[in-house]
């Protein structure tokens, strides 16, 4: 057993109620009343032991990537004041989304579609607690907990950062997520704005921290040019969300996150970033991207430091899969409405592969929904379609559904030489093969298709034994 494992036993089984500074009373808005929850719910542990930001924090968090949201509460710097606090494995399963938004696993897609199509403009408030302290000029270093997450990266990064940004020639609004790598100082290395550097120009960001789960899922939607991500975070709340003005930009930030950094990006300033974990759980090499250069740090005055796990673990992919996901669902209804949901599992990193059911599908209709895929989403190379008795989160039922309704030689799509995205593992000269698998059932496959079962009444009485003797 690893000396990381043995942090999670004995006393570090304490649970977090005991050093949450009053979070069962924060806003419903906030970050602290998610860790509340999964309190609540036994799905929060707090690791008492001296943990170091280089490596240790991942650690921790990749030996429990499946299992409780982790808080740090003893965090190891260098600096003369104690770390902040940092949690993380926040959103490691779609009963975390699901419990986020306050709804089921069964319906997380229908609330994230809807939330897309009838968002809550956000309310604009004059005071929050993500301002009740004010650094200038910040040594990102010094003021903030950043771990240092795998070998081969040149630094620590900032993985839970949702971003917002104004383009000044559009004045489109844009929430998103993004790595942010310090330099020195209040300088950090941030993945580009593509128009302000084609332009050459300077542009605002403000990078919020410590955000409801709300806010990071709408930071992951796919949407399209101009939609801004707010209105749909407060749609998914079930309530406007509030944010505040940046105290040196007109950029709105949700109030209740932990803290935000204010400054620009400088397309004029590159950077060579190296090596980087991707979804994938390799390493890719990005080469050059842009500085950004952080005016002030906003925050709470007992602010807690959220990271994502990045790489190939389930939070990350998760998060982008999920919101792949109900962005999805949108393209594929106009071109197939029998769709049922479609899922972006983390066996295929959260990017790589979706598989959508369709209810009763027509012919053709199941290739239709693949191309419908593939061109809305160009990281995807693999599509299977199912029919709406299989669960397309569920990869034994996919694969079960694969190995008896699929044949090869007429299921099998393949589309070679489609240009790849850059973080695709397997391009070769830029390109990737696109896989589609038909896995719906064709009536003149099988005189019958009904699945060898005990009675319906026998499996009802069946449930109430088991349960009597608490089995199920």
């Amino acid at each position: 057993m690893s000396a990381f494992t043995d942090l999670l036993r004995g006393e570090s089984n304490v649970q977090a109620k005991n050093a949450m500074n009053g979070q069962t009373t924060c806003s419903s808005q906030s970050m602290r009343a998610f860790l509340s929850a999964l309190e609540d719910s036994g799905d929060l542990v707090t690791i008492p032991q001296p943990v170091d930001l280089d490596y240790e924090i991942a650690a921790c968090l990749a030996e429990t990537a499946n299992g409780p949201a982790l808080r740090f509460s003893h965090v190891k710097s260098g600096a003369d004041v104690p770390a902040m606090p940092i949690v993380g494995n926040l959103l490691n399963s779609l009963p975390r989304f699901a419990m986020a938004v306050s709804c089921t696993t069964e319906t997380l897609q229908a609330s994230l579609t809807s939330a897309i199509e009838k968002p809550l403009p956000h309310r604009i408030v004059s005071s929050a607690p993500c301002q009740e302290e004010i650094v200038a000029e910040p040594s990102l270093a010094v003021e903030l907990p950043i771990p240092r997450f795998f070998e081969k990266e040149a630094g620590p990064y900032i993985t839970a950062g949702a971003i917002v940004a104004k383009d000044r020639v559009s004045g489109f609004t844009n929430l998103s997520i993004a790595r942010l790598m310090p330099l020195d100082g209040n300088r950090a290395f941030a993945v580009l704005s593509r128009a302000a550097h084609a332009r050459g120009e300077k542009l605002d960001i403000a990078v919020t921290i410590g955000n409801h789960p709300a806010v990071l899922i709408a930071a992951c939607l796919y949407l399209g040019l101009g939609d801004d991500e707010l209105p749909i975070a407060g749609a998914l709340l079930g309530e406007p969300l509030d944010v505040v003005r940046c105290t040196q930009s007109d950029l709105l930030v949700p109030a209740h996150c932990e803290c935000v950094l204010e400054g620009t990006l400088d397309a004029g300033e590159l950077f060579t970033e190296g090596p980087v974990s991707e979804f994938h759980g390799m390493y890719e090499n990005y080469g050059v991207g842009v500085v950004a250069t952080f005016a002030r740090l906003t925050r709470r005055h007992d602010a807690i430091f959220q990271v994502v796990l990045p790489g190939y673990h389930p939070e990350h992919c998760l998060l982008g899969g999920v919101a792949i996901a109900a962005g999805l669902f949108r393209v594929v209804r106009n071109a197939v409405p029998s769709v049922c949901k479609v899922a972006v599992g983390v066996g295929g990193a959260g990017r790589l592969h979706a598989v959508v059911s369709l209810r009763g599908p027509r012919a053709g209709e199941a290739r239709k929904a693949m191309f419908a895929v593939w061109a809305a989403v160009n990281l995807i190379k693999q599509v299977i379609v199912v029919d709406d008795d299989i669960d397309p989160w569920n990869a034994l039922q996919v694969e079960w559904a694969t190995a008896t309704r699929a044949k090869p030689d007429r299921d099998f799509v393949i589309v070679p030489a489609v240009r790849a995205d850059r973080s695709e593992p397997l391009d070769q000269d830029g390109t990737i093969t696109k896989l589609g698998i038909d896995a719906t059932r064709r009536q003149g496959d099988r005189p019958d298709w009904t699945l060898a079962r005990p009675p319906a009444a026998v499996l009802a009485r069946a449930q109430e034994i088991l349960r009597e003797n608490q089995i199920v």
